[in-house]
């Protein structure tokens, strides 16, 4: 029953969403628009998850 809680995660949706805009983006001749916007949204998550790892070291961290 796990799995099935985990099957559609943020992930999961981020996939489905830029296959769409890549088929979109193959008949609207916008490749490289495209390319470039995978980047960026790559870019913008590894930072996501950078902050989050520092905020989460952050609130284990014991306060003096």
């Amino acid at each position: 029953m796990n799995d099935f809680k985990n099957l559609f995660s943020a992930g999961t949706w981020y996939t489905i969403v830029l296959f769409g805009l890549g088929i979109l983006s193959f008949f609207t001749s916008e490749i490289v628009t495209f390319a470039m916007l995978g980047f960026v949204l790559i870019s913008l998550f590894n930072i996501h998850n950078a902050l989050k790892g520092i905020s989460a070291k952050l609130d284990n961290h014991p306060k003096k």
